[in-house]
């Protein structure tokens, strides 16, 4: 029931974004010089295009290498050239599930009027930098969805797709988690951060990976984990060894957009060098929902926890330890009595994540790079109890675009290959791949090979071929009940053999048998669904409610 709700709670707002600001708003930042720019793309082979030393590049592991330099305006172009095809890919794959998610044209309608009225002044709370560097990469989006909004105006809205996908509704709707350990929690006292970053958007989605460079022509150089099109960072590290990750935290519908968080954590990563600068540049920014932004300094060895809301802004440091863990709940004390943050911690699956979490670094007293992965991957529940899978209890819910793991007293990081994070990670070292890149070396990628983690033996055993075959199955099974179609027995039965511990498995061939009619056979079912470790609170209401009426069915 989560994961349906999650698909559904994102591509909705992405038609929000997409159904057009053309009347809403005819803005355009500063773009004078544009003409000046060389934005010729030489492609060098099917996996290689440069312009200048700027530079796309797709390694052997999957991942794609973007270096850009320049002003704002120069960095956009260089990055809608080089990465045109990515760009489009990313959009093309939006407005696929859009249709699939959200069919009715009188709806559509509905939300192109609310959407232009909601988004009418996103422009004004960002800064013009980041509005010059968006509006060179809409040069190159896709024609094909213009019928919808301008290019400026999707890219500039898509930048909000994570914050408004959190805020549709007063519910948890992803669960990220991440981590920091140092001193003597480290093998060799170093900081040493971990997240997953659980924002799933189809499995299309996930499949594009994007190592990005950025020399900006101020500020700091950075590199930061993304996909096409996207400015925002959900997950990076700087020069000066400072990392942002970012976490949703419950929010409210807001009434009107303002800075996307990925743009802050943006901000924060282009020019803050220590935890006080970081906390200056959020502090000044108005964002639309709420979210925590954990930052990990190597010139202090410390992390702290930056937690943002509409309302509300606080910081969270650890007193006596040397961790610090974050799932999708606040800590600081200005949230403490926070009537959403208790909700959440009550209601949603973030306590437990943050508890297991907890147990997990206990178990690994002497963290290193290849343990925190190990961490990140882990799938079990507290005490090692049996989820299931994609259970999203777990610290890893099998459905992330990536983890990553950052050494930032050593700029060196590591980030994941697909499937989600159980590929191999792949390692970088942050002063080496941009000495290559500002020397004009071409051609090769620039990870640092002899530091990668293996993938996970995981993925080549049969329970994760069970699980991949579960959620197609999952999917359809879905999908027929939202249009009122009846699954076949055959397919409840399937469900449950291929995740027999999964809660949902159990829950979703209950309502198979009892669309069927058959009480008794969904009476079981729900029975031993409740048997499970059930996600949320929300999710044990609904099952209940299942139980009773299947008896009185009975």
């Amino acid at each position: 029931m989560m994961k349906a709700r999650l698909v559904y709670l994102i591509f909705v707002p992405l038609l929000f974004i997409s159904c057009g600001l053309k009347k809403s708003m005819e803005f355009e930042p500063d773009i004078s010089g544009i003409e000046k720019i060389d934005t010729t793309r030489i492609q060098h082979s099917e996996n290689h295009y440069s312009l200048g030393k700027n530079q796309l590049y797709k390694n052997e592991f999957g991942i794609w290498e973007l270096y850009l330099e320049g002003d704002a305006l120069e960095r956009g172009l260089a990055n809608g050239s080089l990465s045109r095809e990515l760009i489009r890919h990313q959009e093309q794959v939006f407005m696929q599930r859009l249709s699939e998610m959200v069919p009715s044209e009188n709806y559509r309608s509905f939300l192109l009027k609310s959407v232009s009225f909601f988004n009418r002044k996103m422009y004004q709370y960002i800064p013009q930098e980041y509005l010059k560097e968006i509006y060179g990469v809409s040069r190159y989006a896709s024609a094909e969805f213009n019928e919808f909004a301008p290019a400026f105006t999707r890219m500039l809205y898509l930048h909000g797709a994570h914050d408004i996908g959190h805020a549709m509704q007063d519910l948890m709707l992803v669960g990220c988690t991440s981590f920091a350990a140092w001193d003597e929690q480290t093998a060799d006292g170093q900081l040493l951060l971990g997240r997953n970053f659980d924002f799933y958007a189809g499995d299309e989605f996930a499949e594009q990976k994007i190592a990005a460079f950025i020399n900006p022509d101020k500020g700091h150089k950075f590199m930061m984990y993304t996909w096409g099109g996207m400015i925002g960072v959900v997950s990076g590290m700087n020069e000066q060894g400072l990392s942002v990750t970012i976490n949703a935290g419950r929010s409210g519908i807001p009434l009107v957009a303002k800075t996307p968080v990925s743009l802050v954590a943006r901000e924060i990563l282009q020019y803050a060098s220590s935890t006080q600068e970081a906390i200056e540049i959020a502090r000044k920014r108005e964002v639309f929902v709420s979210e925590a932004i954990m930052v990990g300094s190597a010139k202090e060895r410390n992390a702290i926890l930056i937690e943002v809301s509409p309302r509300n802004f606080g910081v969270y440091e650890v007193d006596n330890s040397s961790q610090l863990i974050c799932s999708n709940h606040f800590q600081s004390e200005a949230y403490s009595e926070d009537r959403r943050n208790k909700k959440a911690i009550l209601e949603s699956h973030t306590q437990y994540r943050y508890e297991r979490m907890q147990q997990l670094l206990a178990e690994e007293q002497k963290l290193e790079p290849g343990t925190a992965v190990s961490i990140l991957r882990n799938m079990e529940g507290k005490n090692e109890a049996e989820l299931g899978y994609g259970n999203e209890l777990a610290i890893n819910q099998l459905l992330a675009h990536h983890a990553i793991v950052f050494k930032p007293e050593e700029n060196r990081l590591w980030v994941s290959t697909g499937p989600y994070q159980m590929g191999e990670f792949v390692a970088y070292d942050l002063d080496s791949a941009f000495e290559k890149f500002t020397n004009g070396i071409v051609g090769n990628s620039v990870a640092s090979k002899e530091w990668n983690i293996p993938e996970s033996d995981f993925i080549h055993q049969a329970q994760f071929k069970n699980y991949e075959r579960y959620r197609k199955l999952e999917y359809d099974v879905k999908a027929a009940l939202r249009r009122d179609e009846i699954p076949e027995v055959v397919e409840a039965e399937e469900l449950v053999k291929l995740n027999p511990q999964f809660w949902e498995a159990w829950y979703l061939a209950g309502m198979v048998y009892y669309e069927q009619e058959d009480y008794d056979q969904a009476l079981r079912h729900f029975e031993e669904a409740r048997q499970k470790e059930i996600t949320t609170l929300p999710d044990e209401e609904e099952l209940e409610k299942m139980i009773k009426r299947t008896q009185r069915k009975l």
